[in-house]
């Protein structure tokens, strides 16, 4: 009798092929990078402009959809109404829509011929808090998923145990439903900050590609594969290793099977 865990044989070629299918665009990218000039890219002065720039949008990012995504993932997770499905929606939304659908409708909400354009007389689109804007909306789906799922697990005993001992609804959030969600927290900013570095399509399409302001590393990429093929190579390869340490700081998430209990 074979084992309940074991595969028919024939599955593993297209299995080897879907694998090879994923790994072979980043294999041919660490084959063809110019490695001995890799340092001096990464050090040339647009580089670290658009490392500086991306810095700045992914750290502001990854904070805004922090300080905006835990309220609404705990709002999600606490709330039971025939809303909920179109909540759920809202926040889905931005992960299935083009990017450049998400940055004319960010033209169309923050632009100065948008929404608040025409009531306070000034758009953000073209600046660095527009590619900030633009950051957060890829961002923080991501992160608030990954703290609803983390508070819906832990949302238990313990806070019927905190509210039973006389804790206010404030006091059992702060010191029982967050610290009990924290690894999914950290899960949820870390991947909203690697998502917001990587923001392409409604960052170009809203706030546009303007060296030292809006130009992020991503924008940089595209760039430069138009004029010097070899350093679009080498930070592609930055964004890899970017990536990578990503995955490794979520090894528990991520990389490890998930097993039936």
């Amino acid at each position: 009798m074979g084992s309940p865990d074991r595969q028919p044989t024939w599955l593993s070629i297209p299995g080897a092929l879907g694998l090879a299918f994923l790994t072979l665009p980043t294999v041919a990218l660490l084959g063809q990078t110019p490695w001995l000039d890799a340092a001096t890219v990464v050090a040339g002065s647009q580089s670290l402009e658009a490392l500086r720039v991306s810095a700045i949008v992914s750290l502001s990012a990854a904070a805004l959809a922090t300080l905006l995504g835990i309220p609404l993932a705990l709002f999600m997770a606490r709330t039971s109404s025939r809303f909920d499905s179109i909540f759920r929606t809202a926040v889905v939304l931005p992960l299935i829509l083009p990017p450049v659908a998400t940055g004319v409708g960010l033209l169309a909400a923050f632009g100065r011929l948008g929404f608040t354009g025409r009531i306070f007389g000034f758009g953000l689109a073209n600046t660095t808090f527009g590619a900030i804007l633009a950051a957060t909306v890829a961002a923080m789906p991501f992160l608030v998923l990954s703290v609803e799922g983390g508070i819906r697990d832990a949302d238990t005993e313990f806070n019927r145990v905190a509210s039973g001992l006389g804790a206010s609804p404030h006091q059992a959030v702060w010191h029982v439903t967050l610290p009990l969600a924290r690894r999914s927290i950290f899960a949820g900013v870390v991947l909203a900050w690697a998502r917001a570095l990587g923001e392409f399509g409604a960052t170009i399409t809203f706030a546009g590609n303007i060296e030292g302001s809006t130009r992020t590393l991503p924008l940089q990429i595209a760039l430069a594969l138009e004029q010097d093929r070899g350093q679009a190579l080498t930070l592609s390869v930055l964004m890899i290793v970017i990536s990578l340490t990503v995955l490794i700081s979520l090894r528990r998430a991520w990389l490890k099977p998930i097993r039936a209990r």
